[in-house]
């Protein structure tokens, strides 16, 4: 004897077999679709149907015969009682629905901040998205992607990683670790060892009083953007810059400037405004470098104007070659900079920790925003285990470990891109894991191109979704978790595509 019931679905949900069968065959007779009096089928049949174990089967008749679902007894079989109550016919429900009052009022309205948040959220579906299940499904062969992807451990770090969790697992069980006193900025230790870090790498100057830690530097964006945005105040950024930013400054009711951009970076102007993000270590996406003269010039602008910089040096860990420009922070003698730093680059991606380097003051206010969303400081077992990493001197081993490892990569990218100069103008880099190149023809054959290279198994991020204003085709190519092989055919692929298009 078959029966149909919804089994499958019923898995998804409640994942245990016996669990999903008792749901299922349980909803088959509420419904009416299993009617009353009727037989069903062995244990041993319907283990056969559904390929599951008897006891399983047994468990779940056990489970209906407990709630007076169905009847049972020896040689005869198991039986559907008859039910008092059925599930109302869908079409019922839905009509029902329809006629109701209830149903035809509005949701409530939501305040002009949850209305930026759900404009926000409509641009951001319509842009594109990494790795997507359609490129999978559409490529010939399994999908290599230079969009972003998982930044890992490797080696010895990842062992020394390990013993630093282990050590900060005994650390926070000690009776002082009181989760309820533990400073909403972060753990001291790791803010001190911070201090340290950038000081012998970027030659900043800083005390702990002055690091505030987030999850993320996405979150301190945030925050200090409800802090120091006021309604239609004029907002100062790059063009192109990192989606995330625009957001973050659309999102507490700032009016976004578009700042005039060349091959080396922001160009300096007198701006009406009173706050200017920036990344002059490595411009996002182009990877300009911005000269000393124009930072100088930047600061001169906030110290006349009375505002507030905030340096996003997301990307300049990793370089190939080079001495760095000192951050704007660096070169700073008024306290109109605010330093942003993350480890998900330079450590792994699922490590979401952020940090704010800022006059204390203003450390307090954004300290206080944050306990206004997280009363408890988040992830305090990596805090203090990133803490032991840096301390111990692991983090600067693991940096020249993976500059090492992402100059190699970088070295074939380098080379496999030279050989597409048709196509593209690449930017040259001295650091980071990205690069970016400005397309040398029409606009259809740039999309053109994308369309066939997912057919051929290559993706890349389009960089017309970083831009504020329309400019030429752009393209962004991430290949610091591919291998060297990985890169190798990604661009065999990528020219397979080309020359698919060229032959057409």
């Amino acid at each position: 004897m078959d029966i149909t019931i919804a089994y499958q679905r019923a898995l998804q949900k409640y994942h245990l077999k016996y669990l999903a069968l008792y749901h299922a065959l349980r909803e088959g007779i509420l419904n009416g679709s299993l009617a009353s009096g009727m037989r069903l089928p062995s244990t041993r049949d319907l283990a056969v149907m559904y390929r599951i174990s008897r006891g399983s089967v047994k468990e779940a008749y056990d489970m209906l015969l407990a709630e007076g679902y169905v009847d049972s007894a020896v040689g005869r079989g198991t039986f559907v009682m008859q039910q008092t109550a059925t599930l109302p016919d869908k079409s019922l429900i839905n009509q029902q629905n329809q006629n109701s009052p209830v149903a035809k009022q509005k949701a409530p309205a939501l305040s002009a901040w949850g209305q930026r948040i759900m404009q926000i959220e409509r641009e951001r579906n319509l842009q594109s998205t990494p790795a997507s299940a359609t490129d999978r499904d559409s490529a010939q062969q399994p999908l290599i992607s230079f969009q972003a992807g998982e930044v890992v451990l490797e080696g010895n770090s990842q062992i020394a990683w390990k013993s630093a969790m282990t050590a900060a697992g005994k650390d926070l069980q000690k009776p002082s670790a009181d989760a309820t006193t533990a400073p909403v900025s972060g753990d001291e230790w790791l803010r001190e060892a911070i201090c340290h870090h950038v000081g012998r790498t970027r030659g900043i100057t800083a005390t702990p009083d002055q690091v505030v830690l987030c999850s993320g530097s996405m979150e301190v964006i945030t925050l200090l953007s409800q802090l120091l945005i006021h309604e239609q105040d004029r907002i100062v950024l790059e063009n192109p810059c990192y989606t995330g930013i625009y957001r973050a400054v659309t999102a507490s009711g700032g009016q976004i400037h578009a700042a005039e951009m060349d091959q080396y970076g922001i160009v300096p102007q007198d701006w009406d405004s009173k706050l200017l993000f920036v990344t002059p270590g490595r411009q996002f996406p182009t990877g300009a470098v911005l000269p000393l003269t124009r930072r100088q010039h930047i600061l001169q602008w906030a110290a006349s104007k009375g505002a507030w910089i905030i340096e996003d040096d997301y990307d300049s860990e990793f370089r190939w070659a080079g001495r760095p420009i000192e951050p704007l922070k660096a070169l700073d003698h008024t306290e109109c900079v605010i330093y942003v730093g993350s480890f998900s680059k330079s450590m792994f991606s699922s490590l979401r920790l952020g940090f704010a380097i800022l006059p204390v003051e203003l450390a307090q206010a954004l300290t206080a925003a944050k306990r206004l969303y997280d009363p408890l400081p988040p992830a305090r077992l990596e805090q203090r285990a990133l803490a032991r990493f840096m301390m111990r001197g692991d983090y600067a081993r693991h940096v020249r470990r993976m500059t090492r490892i992402y100059r190699s990569r970088y070295d074939v990218f380098q080379r496999e891109i030279q050989q597409l100069s048709e196509l593209f103008h690449w930017h040259q880099n001295d650091c980071g894991l990205h690069a970016y190149a400005i397309w040398k023809h029409e606009s259809d054959q740039y999309h053109h191109l994308m369309q066939t290279a997912r057919f051929y198994g290559v993706t890349w991020r389009d960089a017309a979704d970083y831009r504020l204003t329309p400019g030429p085709p752009s393209a962004c190519f991430i290949f610091a978790h591919l291998t060297e092989q990985q890169i190798i055919e990604g661009f065999n692929r990528l020219r397979q595509a080309w020359d698919h298009i060229k032959n057409q």
